[in-house]
């Protein structure tokens, strides 16, 4: 994979610099070999690319691109062109700036203008095998509803602090001041189960069958015991 990125630099170098040959040596000491380096110089992550099919594995590859010329103003001249090619070119990301001096006392060189490109190396993955439905889907949408209520003792008085409980859906609210209280959006009635209403130490089950035969707002009456 990286070889492919080489010889896709190569050929953009080559188109560049005209006939200067391309190498992928370290940059040299002497200034009488004459070309273009371009030196993989390291491997680092990058992050996934963004995509609906499955997710290629990829890095990314810097190279450290260097100009020796017949005259030190001609190597700056084509340094300056394979920088702003590089700048319109997708792909590429150019890294501008200092290179460290360790980096040419590694390399043996002294320090010489130059600039870094990175480039992504990919690999795509094949999609995994989906097996076909065979058959037509089918989807039923159920609506939503508010289910509202108030809880009320002897003598219709609210009860305020009731804890209300939906158990199926697992959901539980409590009665304001004025011992109302809502669920927002909740299935059909029907289909809600029993709702569990708890209030001084006293619990009271109300069936589905009285939830659906009530419509609006719910009455639920709480037989509190005296005292």
């Amino acid at each position: 994979m990286i070889d492919e990125v080489d010889q896709r630099l190569k050929a953009w170098a080559g188109e560049v610099s005209g006939e200067l040959p391309i190498s992928f040596v370290a940059p040299e000491r002497s200034t009488q070999q004459q070309g273009v380096s371009l030196y993989l110089l390291e491997l680092s992550s990058a992050p996934p690319a963004r995509s609906m099919r499955r997710v290629p594995l990829q890095f990314s590859v810097c190279y450290l691109v260097t100009v020796s010329a017949e005259s030190p103003e001609r190597a700056h001249h084509l340094l300056g062109e394979l920088v702003f090619s590089a700048l319109e070119t997708p792909e590429f990301e150019v890294d501008l700036t200092a290179i460290p001096l360790e980096l040419w006392t590694a390399l043996g060189v002294p320090p010489q203008p130059a600039f870094r490109l990175r480039l992504p190396v990919r690999r795509e993955r094949p999609e995994p095998n989906v097996r076909r439905v065979s058959f037509p889907l089918v989807t039923h949408l159920i609506p939503n509803e508010a289910l509202l209520g108030r809880v009320v003792g002897p003598g219709d008085v609210p009860i305020p602090g009731a804890l209300v409980d939906l158990p199926a859906l697992k959901l539980s609210t409590r009665t304001d001041a004025r011992g109302c209280f809502q669920f927002p959006l909740v299935p059909p009635r029907q289909s809600i189960g029993r709702l569990e209403v708890r209030a001084k130490g006293e619990v009271l089950h109300v069936g589905a069958e009285a939830l659906t035969a009530e419509a609006g707002q719910l009455v639920i009456r709480m037989p509190l015991k005296e005292g």
